[in-house]
């Protein structure tokens, strides 16, 4: 079955009866909140007892949603002023970008907004830590490629690479320059943890 990027846009894929799975399934549920704690894990916020802004950059649901919503096309660039977030989080959402869903759209250009745009509003130092699901290799190294032009330093970071339907992908990136040393966290599954397919399933698989 093609990846849903592959079969339309984000607004029309995320149809009523789509959107109902992530706010009624405890199976999609669950997996979305283990992915989110890692994405959390990994955006390593200090524990300094002082308030952070954290952007969520997803599809928002009506499941109990806090904080302030924008309604946007992050392939158009994040309208926020400068230095105003401290992390940045997002689930199963920039590998849209590489993909042409309408006649204008040209994912370099909406590659190099994001990216561009997010880079300028995280505070110097703050992280964004990115999950996604790339197609194939090329897809990867182009969403690092144009995070790196955009001034962000950092990698990719696997969990369980040896299994197919558990193993995820997290851009983690520090607004800082790229030619700062910024150590990565190792993916789970690189010191003997076992997983097995069923532990964690795409999102993508189920939809």
């Amino acid at each position: 079955m093609p990846r849903p990027e592959a079969q339309a846009p984000p607004e029309i894929f995320y149809n009523e009866s789509e959107a109902r799975k992530y706010t009624t399934s405890s199976r999609v549920i669950e997996i979305q909140a283990r992915i989110s704690e890692r994405a959390l894990e990994l955006l390593a916020l200090p524990d300094d007892g002082v308030p952070k802004m954290l952007l969520d950059i997803d599809v928002a649901l009506e499941r109990e949603t806090e904080g302030d919503l924008l309604l946007a096309d992050m392939g158009e660039g994040l309208g926020l002023r400068p230095g105003v977030i401290d992390g940045a989080i997002s689930i199963s959402a920039v590998q849209w970008l590489c993909n042409a869903d309408k006649s204008d759209h040209e994912p370099r250009l909406r590659l190099k907004a994001f990216f561009g745009s997010l880079y300028r509003c995280l505070a110097r130092g703050g992280r964004a830590v990115l999950q996604f699901y790339a197609d194939n290799m090329e897809q990867s190294e182009m969403l690092m490629s144009f995070a790196m032009k955009a001034g962000f330093a950092g990698g990719v970071v696997v969990d369980w690479s040896h299994s197919s339907k558990a193993k995820k992908s997290y851009l983690v990136l520090t607004c800082s320059s790229p030619s700062v040393h910024t150590s990565l966290a190792k993916g789970k599954g690189q010191n003997g943890e076992m997983c097995s397919d069923d532990d964690d399933e795409s999102i993508d698989d189920q939809t």
